[in-house]
């Protein structure tokens, strides 16, 4: 399919090479039958052109960064994030080529309310802060957003979202649900679709995958494409009884209240309840926040 759509693009720029010469109607027919090499390099010509060599937006980067340091937990996230823009900030300065190296197509594993939105948003103002991104944009779909109803419809609707997110990351919530075929299922088009772009534009745009632990290992097993194209794997923990503490406390704070002792205390016991029942389902931030809402509406 690459090498169709390679020689398909190098027959155009034949085509333009001669009717830019002195006289395209006196060409002989073996002319317009023969590929010149500059005909190919053109293609690759026009790619880095599209590739810009963007610098480090160092005010953009250190307010990122703050952000992602400010979430509760996380820290091995926050470690894994911060080596590489360490590692990308070794390659520009030594020179070395990064996108031959790096992808920055990323799969996120945890449970609802982990932060798995609210970081790929980060990461994607990041890419933008290190020149990898030009936009720094997140797109965010789901199965329903990429796959329609009829054969050839659902690889124009992903192509769509996919062209959305170009400059930025395209983050893929509950991905698992495109394997998941059916009679009548087209997820797995959608899949073969942001996969061949995912090669094809290599460096225009970064996507993040999501899901529960178990169903994204499935996911990724579906395809032998797949694990080849995810250079990292971040893995979210549910949070402690004290983490969702730090949450809800951080919640009311940007709503203008404060907990005294007794509200705390009570509060942490029902959080160490919930944790000590929470099933897969169990919503971690999510349900501190419709907790936080609540009690606020009690007050």
């Amino acid at each position: 399919r690459y090498v169709n759509k390679l020689i398909d693009q190098a027959k155009m720029n034949l085509g333009l090479r001669i009717m830019r010469g002195e006289n395209p109607h006196e060409v002989h027919d073996d002319q317009l039958s023969i590929l010149l090499k500059e005909d190919f390099q053109a293609i690759f010509k026009e790619k880095e052109k599209r590739r810009p060599d963007l610098p480090v937006d160092e005010d953009l980067l250190k307010e990122s960064l703050a952000e992602l340091n400010h979430l509760v937990g996380l820290e091995d996230i926050k470690k894994e994030i911060q080596e590489l823009v360490n590692l990308v900030r070794f390659y520009k300065e030594t020179g070395k080529e990064i996108l031959t190296n790096l992808t920055f197509h990323t799969v996120f594993t945890g449970n609802p309310g982990t932060g798995k939105t609210t970081v790929a948003r980060i990461l994607s103002h990041i890419l933008k802060a290190l020149g990898i991104l030009e936009r720094g944009h997140l797109v965010e779909v789901d199965r329903q957003s990429l796959v329609a109803g009829y054969v050839g419809q659902t690889a124009i609707k992903t192509a769509e979202k996919i062209d959305n997110a170009v400059g930025g990351v395209l983050f893929i919530d509950e991905a698992y649900a495109l394997s998941q075929r059916g009679n009548s299922d087209y997820g797995h088009e959608a899949i073969e679709t942001i996969l061949n772009t995912m090669e094809d534009e290599k460096g225009q745009f970064a996507v993040v995958v999501a899901g529960y632990p178990d169903k994204m290992k499935q996911f990724l097993e579906s395809n032998p494409g797949f694990k080849s194209r995810f250079d990292q794997t971040y893995n979210f923990e549910d949070f402690s009884a004290n983490q969702l503490i730090e949450i809800a406390t951080d919640l009311a704070a940007k709503e203008a209240y404060t907990f005294d002792k007794n509200a705390l205390a009570s509060l942490k016991i029902y959080f160490e309840h919930l944790l000590a029942r929470k099933d897969e389902f169990f919503g971690n931030g999510r349900m501190v926040r419709n907790t936080v809402k609540e009690i606020i509406k009690n007050q």
